[in-house]
């Protein structure tokens, strides 16, 4: 089983918690937009998994094309991104996604060239709205041209991002690779969950874009998942930090349909794992933790929220005499020592009286 999944107990991830349910949280019922290079439908742990998006929405620079269509994956990296969600089960390997019964929706609208731009990204969300889906994963990231947020086709993309809040779809995107501090877009909108990556340690993944945009950090470092065709893979970056949490939000929306994307987004904010009370600009407001995520039954904020700080005990704490007194402990370790030397003694008394004995024995025969 990989890391990412053994710091997780799928058991009690999965396990009913909704009162007299019997129904396991696997994300039934749930379909995922991945925005990507495509899903190979091919490999046994997606087969029967996805849902072809159609024709390709990737265009070369010469504006031709790219023939293909959403189960189509020459990259892999939509494939892998799609099996963190939701690969199933598999009698030869310990790798699984987080939401094992959910669907995905793929839509190939990038390719290893980098084809994909700003107004098909916007085509595909609103493509993925008009499908119903339920949680959009989108693993790539657009960069400022005019050093102040601005690019071409922001406010379309802004507007298609509205939508998918207004239909209470969750939007959740990687943070980029570049290990700068800076926004990137679309995980920058205020309506999106922005995921960097963290590391075996929980801590940020020295490749991982950070500031003040992001919401939570997730395992992005040696990340197993599933290749076009057959078998697994490894890699590394936000990319796959963000279909882990992406996953986390499908078993939430499984559960709760009635959620808006805001309430799915501060539910995965606020039970993250963090090592201070509140949010920091390097890992969010922490590493997600899934089994708390979903069993978490201390109320639903409707945003993240610092914790309480630590507070001592009202006890007044009394002082005690320092003594140079021997201790009960000691006056026992003292006795155990006499003990063990008395027998020692006698042994070794016993065994000098055999030796004597037989000796003489053999003086007297002789």
């Amino acid at each position: 089983m990989p890391w990412a999944l053994q710091r997780v107990l799928l058991d009690q991830l999965w396990a009913p918690h909704k009162p007299k349910s019997q129904d396991p949280t696997t994300g039934k019922g749930v379909l995922v937009g991945v925005i990507d290079t495509g899903v190979d439908n091919v490999n046994p742990q997606l087969a029967g998994k996805v849902v072809d998006g159609g024709s390709s929405l990737v265009d070369k620079s010469t504006n031709q094309p790219v023939q293909g269509t959403g189960i189509n994956d020459p990259v892999g990296h939509g494939t892998k991104v799609a099996g963190i969600i939701a690969a199933g089960h598999s009698t030869k390997t310990g790798f699984v996604g987080l939401a094992p019964d959910a669907q995905i929706y793929s839509i190939r609208q990038n390719d290893a060239q980098g084809n994909g731009n700003v107004n098909q990204l916007t085509a595909a969300i609103n493509k993925a709205l008009d499908n119903h889906v339920d949680v959009i994963n989108i693993s790539q990231d657009v960069r400022s041209t005019d050093g102040n947020g601005g690019f071409d086709g922001k406010d379309a993309l802004k507007a298609a991002l509205d939508r998918a809040e207004s239909d209470k779809v969750v939007v959740v995107a990687s943070s980029g690779n570049d290990g700068l501090e800076g926004d990137t877009y679309p995980a920058a909108f205020p309506t999106v969950l922005a995921v960097g990556a963290s590391d075996r340690n929980n801590e940020r993944a020295s490749f991982s874009q950070y500031g003040d945009f992001v919401g939570v950090a997730a395992p992005g470092v040696d990340m197993l998942s599933t290749a076009p065709g057959n078998g697994q893979c490894v890699d590394n970056g936000t990319s796959f930090s963000s279909p882990y949490v992406a996953g986390v939000a499908a078993l939430l929306k499984g559960e709760h349909k009635d959620w808006t994307a805001k309430q799915v987004r501060a539910r995965i904010e606020q039970t993250a794992q963090r090592t201070q009370r509140g949010w920091n600009k390097f890992t969010g407001w922490g590493v997600v933790d899934p089994v708390k995520a979903v069993q978490w039954v201390d109320g639903q904020p409707d945003a993240p929220h610092d914790d309480p700080p630590v507070h001592l005990d009202s006890a007044r704490i009394v002082a005690q005499p320092l003594g140079l007194a021997e201790t009960q402990a000691d006056r026992d370790r003292r006795s155990a020592m006499y003990v063990l030397a008395l027998g020692t003694l006698l042994v070794a008394g016993l065994g000098g009286g055999a030796v004597v004995l037989r000796d003489r024995r053999r003086r007297d025969e002789g």
